[in-house]
């Protein structure tokens, strides 16, 4: 498959990136709603930068990605990180719907899961971590309120590391409409769904891999064989950061009725969701946040190192 370095009007590669693609060294991606709608700065700010070290020091090299100025941008400096950060909710939150309206505008945007994979493949970048997907919220049935997430996984050739849908979602929905739109939905060394704070769930994963060369094997014979789209690879939270189901799950059930009766819905229900969980919890699923996207970061450098080669 093509793996070669696009230029683009609209998108800037920083110098680190732009070097490791055109010397076919492994490279991830990171989004930036985690860092300006994920949590407070200077935590954001750090808890990116930790990230990027985390893929570094796994072989890899990271390449955060975000709109600054209305210039789409795959790799940032440390100042931009601290820019989104020092922000928080002030920049633009951005899927697929809004890139080409914040790029238009010139302004600053934090990429979805969505459009980050889009700048990812724009940039020639086919690995990306993060902390855990969009999906079919919690009452889509009245709501229709499903995250542009599965779309895009569904038409882009990236490869999604996680922990699992979010789980203030509803995952068994969630899982449906992966299987209905033919994304690979893997079990990293599980055949049972992660469900982001929690290792476990109700629902299995579509295949088990136990290795990140079988996943990068998968990945490599999916695209040359012509199948596009994404594929989610979902990566149990270390047990020691997991937080017990009935706590969590209590603390999601009464943040989703409160978002209800105040009327919060679209691409605000995640962020409020997930802050609200937090204080209900005392902090225990931000700390379990933060520790499963290390956890995923590694993993990711780890299936990047295992693609390059297969793909030289």
């Amino acid at each position: 498959m093509k793996t070669t370095l696009i230029t683009h009007d609209y998108l800037d590669i920083s110098a680190e990136v732009a070097e490791a693609l055109a010397n076919k060294r492994p490279v991830v991606a990171l989004e930036s709603t985690i860092i300006s709608h994920g949590m407070p700065y200077p935590q954001n700010a750090q808890t990116a930068l930790e990230v990027e070290q985390k893929i570094r020091d796994n072989g890899a090299v990271p390449a955060t990605i975000a709109i600054i100025n209305g210039r789409m941008k795959a790799g940032l400096t440390r100042a931009e990180i601290e820019l989104l950060g020092k922000e928080g909710h002030n920049v633009a939150k951005v899927s697929r719907r809004d890139l080409p309206f914040i790029v238009a505008a010139g302004k600053h945007g934090a990429t979805t899961v969505a459009s980050t994979m889009i700048i990812a493949e724009m940039a020639g970048i086919h690995v990306f971590a993060t902390g855990g997907i969009g999906g079919v919220h919690r009452g889509a049935e009245q709501t229709f309120d499903i995250s542009a997430d599965l779309q895009e996984l569904a038409r882009t050739n990236v490869a999604v590391i996680c922990a699992g849908a979010k789980s203030i979602l509803d995952l068994g929905l969630t899982t449906e409409y992966l299987e209905t739109h033919g994304v690979p939905l893997i079990g990293y060394r599980t055949q049972t769904l992660p469900a982001f704070f929690c290792r476990t769930s109700p629902f299995s994963v579509s295949i088990r891999l136990d290795e990140p060369a079988e996943i990068a094997r998968a990945m490599t014979t999916k695209w040359q064989t012509g199948l596009g789209g994404g594929m989610v690879i979902a990566n149990p939270i270390p047990a020691q950061y997991a937080v017990p189901e009935d706590k969590i799950n209590a603390a999601i059930e009464q943040a989703v009725q409160e978002s209800v009766e105040q009327g919060v819905h679209g691409k605000d229900s995640t962020p409020f969701l997930l802050a609200r969980v937090a204080e209900l919890t005392g902090g225990d699923s931000l700390n379990a946040n933060i520790q499963l996207v290390f956890n995923n970061a590694k993993l990711a450098a780890q299936i990047a190192c295992c693609f390059q080669q297969a793909a030289a």
